[in-house]
């Protein structure tokens, strides 16, 4: 498991950086996102769907659990975990979203991902951290998935 940082001036960064990964990551790729309210995983899902060139206003589904965006380069499935807990979360059936089982395969982002029970055979996992306006990322995943994220953040 491979593990990289990535500094972030300001939530423009960030949105930035989702755009970036929207762009470039290929469908199939599932993103799991972490960090406290405010940290940011809300602005980098909007720059992904920027950069997948999803028209529709993007927001966190907290109440819904599951956005889908079918407009762009490739579906984007958006999960909001924050109102489960690990046993609820089974319910939703998101291995049918990284599995491509029952939907187009896409790139499927979810915020509060520490409450999944269990994890597809390839992801990037992103911790944002948030400090005094400034961000960092720390990733990890697959190796895979991992050499992706370096090869689309190399001049970033």
């Amino acid at each position: 498991m491979t593990s990289l940082k990535l500094f972030l001036a300001n939530a423009d960064a960030t949105h930035r950086l989702g755009e970036r990964l929207g762009q470039g990551l290929p469908a199939g790729t599932t993103l799991l996102l972490q960090g406290d309210l405010g940290a940011g995983k809300t602005t980098l899902v909007q720059g992904i769907g920027a950069g997948l060139g999803i028209g529709d206003r993007i927001v966190s589904p907290t109440f819904t659990l599951i956005n889908e965006y079918d407009e762009g380069r490739i579906p984007l499935y958006h999960l909001d975990l924050y109102r489960l807990d690990s046993s609820e979360v089974q319910g939703l059936q998101p291995q049918l979203y990284w599995e491509g089982l029952e939907v187009e395969p896409g790139l499927m982002v979810v915020e509060w991902a520490e409450r999944l029970r269990e994890l597809p055979d390839s992801y990037l996992t992103l911790h944002l951290l948030y400090q005094d306006e400034a961000r960092q990322v720390q990733v990890s995943g697959t190796p895979d998935l991992c050499a992706v994220w370096t090869r689309l953040i190399a001049d970033f």
